[in-house]
């Protein structure tokens, strides 16, 4: 299995299964084929509310399958309403209850926004904390605390851009791992992606075929179709394959157990630099994942990214 070592030594698999939008029934079947298939890198968050089907999938696979924990790397993401300093370790300690897990791999604070407990979409003003009642970098030197204590591998950070990152690492002590954003030949991040490697931070992609109900923009698109098929290859494939040849790691999402085996096959796809440029020179700066719904002016969220 491919690596990247984090910027704290420790080795997280290029490829691995994203959970959002799957159902708790198609979760569990999806993690046990692909910890069947290969995968060891599994990401999860608490408001996809399937880690307890994530969880028992998991200890079922070290169970049946021979497959040991110190060999799997789950992540699990901080929701915007336990920013606050005193709910951060209760939501960690309940995510690891639901993941039935002592510890995990990789903790993300979710989106750069914070809202007011028990909510988890927000709808009203009346929803929201501002950053100045709950600094980013006070939640993140929470987080550092899991990390010192060995609760947690390695912390990092979701859809931060890099006036986010810049605040954050400014007040904090541990430089954040990872940053998880959207990323595809689309939306190619390189300017964030460039930071990033500056800074020593990881990025991951998540929709790395595109938004699941966009797929057809990025699997039928004729440039990935023709160098598909110059690389006797799928259109999925090719799009992973461009992403690892950058050493960016991914999460693509399925429930579907051949389109997992496909997508674990893009690690044996290597594409020529000829292919690497024209998919580097399809950048739009499109985005499936517009985060408006985190956007309140009055409560001075004036934009995501």
């Amino acid at each position: 299995m491919k690596t990247v070592t984090l910027n704290n030594e420790v080795k997280m698999p290029i490829i691995g299964l994203g959970t959002f939008l799957s159902s708790a029934g198609d979760a569990y079947k999806a993690v046990r084929w692909a910890l069947k298939l290969g995968y060891r890198h599994i990401d999860c968050a608490s408001i996809y509310g399937n880690q307890n089907e994530v969880g028992q999938a998991i200890q079922d696979a070290i169970k049946e399958d021979n497959i040991k924990r110190e060999d799997l790397f789950i992540t699990s993401k901080l929701w915007n309403d336990s920013h606050k300093i005193e709910d951060v370790k209760p939501a960690f300690e309940q995510t690891l209850k639901e993941l039935k897990l002592d510890y995990l791999d990789l903790y993300l604070i979710h989106w750069p926004v914070a809202q007011k407990k028990g909510t988890q979409m927000p709808t009203s003003d009346d929803d929201w904390l501002s950053l100045e009642e709950v600094p980013l970098w006070e939640t993140y030197s929470e987080m550092e605390k899991l990390y010192e204590q060995g609760l947690s591998k390695a912390i990092g950070v979701s859809n931060f851009n890099k006036e986010h990152l810049s605040k954050l690492i400014s007040k904090t002590q541990i430089m954040p791992a990872v940053n998880q954003v959207e990323c595809h030949p689309l939306l190619n991040q390189k300017e964030l992606i460039d930071y990033c490697s500056k800074n020593n931070i990881a990025i991951t992609a998540y929709s790395p075929l595109g938004a699941q109900y966009s797929h057809g923009s990025l699997l039928t698109n004729p440039r990935i179709v023709e160098i598909a098929g110059k690389n006797n290859a799928t259109p999925a494939q090719v799009l992973l394959a461009w992403q690892i040849s950058r050493g960016v790691i991914v999460i693509p999402k399925s429930v579907h157990e051949d389109r997992i085996k496909e997508n674990f096959a893009s690690l044996a796809l290597s594409l020529d630099n000829d292919d690497i440029k024209k998919i580097d020179e399809m950048n739009e700066d499109r985005r499936f994942i517009t985060g408006e719904a985190f956007i309140n002016k009055n409560k001075g969220y004036n934009y995501i990214f």
